[in-house]
């Protein structure tokens, strides 16, 4: 462990998620964590590399990366799981992705890195789903393990490919249902956000359809947007906050991309995870995505409650619904929890200096704070 991993790391204990700065987005409820993993059998792991400091030494170094992964249950292999997906912009890349428009479900571990690491990682997460599950060996199946990226490059030696197995391996081994690391881990840990400081970030809605409560779950990697078209709850804090800012680095020519996790046990058909896929591009709308030209702004999603055996004596398969007419609340949590998400990967990073020294600051918490009192207190 590095010098370095121990600094930021540190510095991350003094950060705060949106809610603990008294900013709640939205009506509906939170689920006990505001987390993906509030979602019943969910699990996510990081793994985060961090080293070197300077100049870039192309294939030395600094390294600012890491590898997320969500584990959507405890035996995604033999019990699939109906999934769907939505693309807002599609300069961007989430490998296995045709499959699961094509079939409808999921069969892998997602997994989320930097762009030049996703042959690597899908690598790993056959092997390691071999040594897991040794009828893949055995009876040769073949999986595509879905893989998504955002470019770290700004701030991470990335043609280095200082991914390594050790790194998927440990992220999907670790993989825990409790409170994931937000802010600069796993495969936020390069990633820009309004020209913040960006990366992992969750939150979680529960709805109440009939009788029944269902957990809705984001799980996002931010790296897109510029800092004066940054919104929380509506209101337009970007522009005050590049004015207090002054001159600050930016990357140039590069919008940058998202890539969106949902996650809900509310029983959804392949169609209806894809509608549910697209409102949470309303949210990315909501904190001041436009869906640049370069930008990536891919979403995926799965239900846990509707799994398909992989091996079944029985033709047939018997699938719980929610009537369409019924999913306006989903919609709305879906909203807001990827409005929120965001946000969270926003306020739990920090500030960080990578390749060539380029600098990102963490946005001002307590600015943030004063500037959303402010806005609120005008519209109360």
């Amino acid at each position: 462990m590095s010098n370095l991993f121990e600094k930021y790391r540190d510095e991350g204990l003094h950060r705060m998620r949106l809610r603990d700065l008294g900013i709640s987005i939205g009506e509906f409820p939170t689920g006990p964590l505001n987390a993906i993993t509030d979602v019943p059998g969910v699990r996510v792991g990081h793994s985060t590399v961090i080293e070197g400091s300077g100049k870039r030494k192309a294939g030395n170094g600094p390294v600012r990366t890491g590898v997320t992964v969500i584990i959507p249950n405890d035996d995604i292999y033999n019990r699939k799981l109906v999934s769907g997906s939505f693309t807002l912009s599609g300069a961007g890349e989430v490998s296995g992705l045709t499959q699961v428009t094509e079939w409808g479900l999921i069969e892998t571990p997602i997994a989320l890195t930097n762009t030049l690491s996703v042959g690597r990682v899908s690598d790993c997460i056959v092997k390691w789903m071999a040594e897991k599950y040794p009828e893949i060996r055995e009876q040769h199946e073949v999986i595509i393990p879905v893989v998504g990226e955002c470019d770290d490059s700004f701030l991470n030696d990335a043609i280095g490919l200082h991914i390594k197995p050790q790194h998927v391996f440990s992220a999907l081994d670790n993989a825990k249902a409790e409170l994931p690391l937000e802010g600069a881990v796993g495969a936020g840990t390069g990633m820009i956000c309004c020209d913040f400081k960006g990366g992992v970030g969750t939150a979680s809605r529960v709805m109440t359809l009939g009788e029944q409560k269902y957990s809705m779950g984001v799980l996002v990697v931010s790296n897109f947007g510029f800092m004066e078209h940054l919104r929380v709850d509506g209101y337009p804090v970007g522009r005050s906050l590049a004015m207090a800012q002054g001159k600050y680095q930016r990357r140039v020519n590069n919008y940058g991309s998202i890539i969106v996790v949902v996650g809900t046990d509310l029983p959804l058909t392949h169609m209806q995870v894809n509608r549910v896929c697209r409102r949470a591009a309303l949210g990315l709308g909501r904190t001041g995505s436009y869906g640049a030209h370069s930008s990536g702004e891919i979403i995926i999603g799965f239900s846990t409650a509707n799994e398909v055996a992989r091996v079944s004596v029985q033709p047939q398969v018997n699938l719980q619904g929610i009537i369409d007419t019924g999913l306006d609340p989903a919609y709305r949590a879906v909203i807001e929890a990827t409005e929120e998400a965001i946000l969270n990967s926003l306020t739990q990073a920090v500030s960080m200096e990578g390749v060539n020294n380029n600098r990102i600051p963490a946005i001002d918490l307590e600015l943030l704070k004063q500037l959303y009192n402010r806005y609120h207190s005008v519209t109360l």
